[in-house]
């Protein structure tokens, strides 16, 4: 094979090596970086009743166990505590939730779910929760491996 033809191929597999390296890099950075920079761009909304879900309001949740097991009902009379600390209102045996994990509170009329810097993360069905977000009845709060459903 001609030297020509090798120095080219040798050229080749140097870019490639580098694009993948590269590569590598940028995708360990986003992930470290790169979700905690558009959490904190992001403004909380205003939580808002749902519209087009009109199914009432919510007036107790239910918390199950990963098993899918009811472990207690609590009423929506004021604001909810949830984590494993002794001043909350809902503590789950599980060790995935914080000490002050979320609160569930009524503001402007609407019931609402926030998270509270918890380690995990709180999900309101399926999606992570970033500011107070409204809640109806038939969702499911997510913390740790403890899901909360609200009903009615």
């Amino acid at each position: 094979m001609p030297p020509f033809v090798l120095t080219v191929l040798k050229i080749v597999l140097l870019l490639l090596l580098y694009f993948f390296v590269w590569r590598a890099v940028r995708a360990v950075v986003l992930d470290l970086y790169g979700g905690r920079v558009r959490e904190r761009r992001a403004r909380p909304a205003e939580p808002r009743p749902k519209r087009g879900r009109s199914r009432g309001a919510p007036s107790k949740v239910v918390v199950l166990n990963a098993d899918g097991g009811r472990v207690s009902t609590h009423r929506l009379t004021g604001t909810i505590q949830i984590g494993r600390g002794t001043n909350c209102d809902i503590r789950p045996d599980d060790t995935y939730v914080s000490q002050m994990h979320a609160r569930i509170s009524n503001r402007n009329g609407a019931w609402v779910v926030e998270d509270l810097g918890s380690t995990n993360g709180t999900y309101l069905n399926q999606r992570k929760v970033t500011g107070p977000t409204g809640i109806s009845p038939g969702d499911r709060i997510r913390v740790g491996k403890t899901v909360v459903e609200v009903r009615r």
